[in-house]
């Protein structure tokens, strides 16, 4: 293959005479040789000799086509390193050193990754600044002359569409591979997911799609059937296996001749570009380059599956909650149930017992609030629901769980029954019992918002299928008194956007700082349930307003408390506020929400027996 004919041809040229086989694990071979340390795209300064060798290495092997050693050569990955700043060096070398082995003995591919962050609203990357992030590596690898583009080892589709967009906005000629990574989930790699991946990639500009890496050979397989509703040649690029973690690094048992005889009928059911990501050795893309070698692609024929049209059967959506329908039909009341600790939830169901018999529509089941160790909120709920009846509205806090443990959570819940969830990104673990415990915080309110949104239509966080949409009514928190009010609101309206319907405010007393919010907010669509605390007392008053983050007590109210004589005329006093300041602003709200103090459920009750619920 002459270095003219590699850059005036297509990829369907480069595979018309068979599959083209690609080389293997940079990672695995640097490190064969004691270049251990991350992102090794870092060696492309240091050790350019040994890069160059090991691309070499890989012709002489069999392959026809080399990767740029700079999968993670992004100015995210490269922080860690304190290699942002070399970006266009690190990505212009990488080029070099596999134009330099390949010389006219095969393709060179810009290879790009994901920016291994989380986006907004998920996690902390702004989408202009990860378009900005691929832009900067793509021109690096465009001018160097690459012969080709490979966006690989992308997990979320939307980064990788964006990828997409990014590269055909400097350059609509390049030859553009995009390839998803899929999970290791036979239940998952079986639905129409990767046909559904399929359609949505190729009418975006890319002249090959395909996998990598994650999966081993055989589930490879199933994914490259299911891709072949394309018409644009296939890459399949996997793993040679799952492997071991030993001191923290993956070791892989496969033998070449396993590996190279699954390359061979992966090439047989459609797999135009072939070769090995994770753990594949030298000696690995040796074998797979003489398995290959004479097999025709997409000999073997393709299973008759359903149009993809019929493919998705229509998914009825869980019916709604309760408290989802009530609210849409007439005010409601919610009251905070009061959580000890221990074991003993004996109180929590003579309270949400009590309060169902006073008319209340649902109880609020905090999740460890101010950190302090408590039941989970889920289990308490599934109690309260099984021995009450009431329903639950349980809050799920970010703080102490990975965003896989939430959707886990989630899933759970909702089959337990639990289905009102109130998302709080939780207050931080150093302020309560276990200072020295982990905040977690993957993701914060507006991202588990994110995840229950997702799976009412199906799905998870990156766009794999539940099998089933769930049936969550999706819940947030505001707060009407924030000293950044505009963010606030620029959150709440997120929250929204991510699909939750309630939005529950914290404490508030003044009629005019309501109405204002209320007026800034009138745009947004999401219901709106009033946090009121019925005071007691005024130290009650002051212990809130000084020493609670977030809350304001009014210098009226606070002298309204003072003046009390006993505890109980200042109880009386807390409930004449609570039910002076409901009755001017309840034609404007969705519903109540109160926090009466120390398991005073009947201060919730009085204050309810004053109002007029239907205007």
């Amino acid at each position: 293959m002459s270095a003219q004919h590699i850059e005036s041809s297509t990829i369907r040229d480069w595979t018309s005479a068979g599959a083209l086989v690609s080389d293997g694990s940079m990672a695995l071979e640097l490190a064969r040789r004691g270049f251990t340390e991350r992102p090794c795209d870092r060696y492309n300064l240091t050790s350019g000799v040994i890069v160059e060798r090991i691309h070499s290495e890989f012709i002489e092997a069999g392959a026809g086509l080399l990767q740029t050693n700079t999968l993670n050569a992004n100015r995210f990955a490269l922080e860690s390193s304190m290699l942002s700043a070399r970006v266009h060096e690190i990505n212009r070398k990488g080029a070099w050193l596999a134009r330099s082995a390949a010389r006219s003995r095969a393709v060179v591919a810009g290879v790009v990754g994901p920016c291994g962050r989380l986006m907004r609203p998920l996690g902390p990357v702004e989408p202009d600044d990860l378009r900005s992030s691929i832009h900067e590596q793509v021109s690096a690898l465009l001018a160097a002359n690459v012969d080709a583009l490979i966006l690989k080892s992308f997990i979320d589709l939307d980064e990788l569409e964006i990828a997409i967009d990014v590269v055909r906005s400097q350059s609509l000629h390049i030859p553009l591979l995009a390839l998803k990574s899929f999970p290791e989930d036979g239940s998952v790699l079986a639905s129409s997911f990767p046909s559904d991946v399929a359609h949505r990639l190729r009418g975006r500009g890319v002249q090959a799609i395909g996998s990598n890496g994650t999966v081993g050979p055989q589930r490879m397989i199933g994914i490259i059937e299911s891709l072949r509703v394309s018409d644009l040649p296939l890459v399949a690029i996997p793993d040679i296996g799952i492997p071991t973690i030993i001191d923290g690094q993956p070791v892989y048992n496969a033998e070449p001749s396993y590996v190279a005889s699954a390359a061979r009928r992966l090439v047989e059911h459609g797999a135009a570009i072939i070769g090995a990501d994770g753990g594949a050795s030298v000696e690995q893309i040796r074998a797979i380059a003489e398995a290959v070698a004479g097999a025709t692609i997409g000999s073997t024929p393709l299973v008759q599956k359903r149009a993809h049209a019929e493919q998705h059967d229509e998914l009825s959506a869980p019916v709604p909650t309760s408290f989802m329908q009530a609210i849409t039909e007439r005010r409601v009341v919610t009251v905070e149930l009061d959580v000890p600790r221990g074991l003993d939830m004996s109180s929590v169901i003579e309270g949400a017992r009590y309060l169902r018999e006073h008319g209340i529509d649902a109880v609020n089941i905090s999740d460890g609030a101010r950190a302090r160790l408590r039941m989970s909120p889920i289990a308490i709920s599934k109690l309260v629901m099984e021995q009450t009846g009431m329903e639950c509205i349980s809050h799920l806090a970010c703080r102490d769980r990975n965003m896989v443990a939430l959707q886990s959570e989630l899933i759970g819940a909702h089959e337990m029954g639990i289905r009102n969830i109130l998302a709080v990104t939780g207050d931080p673990t150093h302020i309560g019992d276990f200072p020295s415990a982990t905040s977690v915080y993957d993701v914060d309110s507006i991202g588990l918002v994110r995840a229950m949104g997702r799976m009412n239509h199906g799905k998870d966080l990156m766009g794999n299928p539940l099998g089933a949409p769930t049936g969550f009514c999706i819940s947030c928190a505001v707060n009407p008194a924030a000293d950044d009010l505009d963010r606030e609101i620029d959150r709440l309206a997120m929250k929204a956007e991510q699909g939750a319907h309630v939005a529950f405010s914290q404490p508030i007393f003044d009629v005019e700082l309501l109405d204002r919010f209320l007026d800034r907010i009138k745009d947004i669509d999401i219901r709106f349930m009033l946090g009121v605390i019925p005071l007691r007392t005024i130290r009650h008053a002051e212990f809130l307003h000084y020493e609670v983050p977030g809350m304001t007590i009014p210098a009226w109210v606070r002298d309204r408390m003072r003046s009390a004589a006993s505890t109980e005329e200042a109880t009386d006093i807390g409930i004449d506020i609570a039910v002076r300041f409901l009755d001017a602003v309840m034609h404007r709200v969705n519903g109540v929400y109160l926090m009466p103090p120390f398991k005073k459920y009947d201060i919730a009750v009085r204050i309810i027996s004053h109002l007029n619920l239907e205007r």
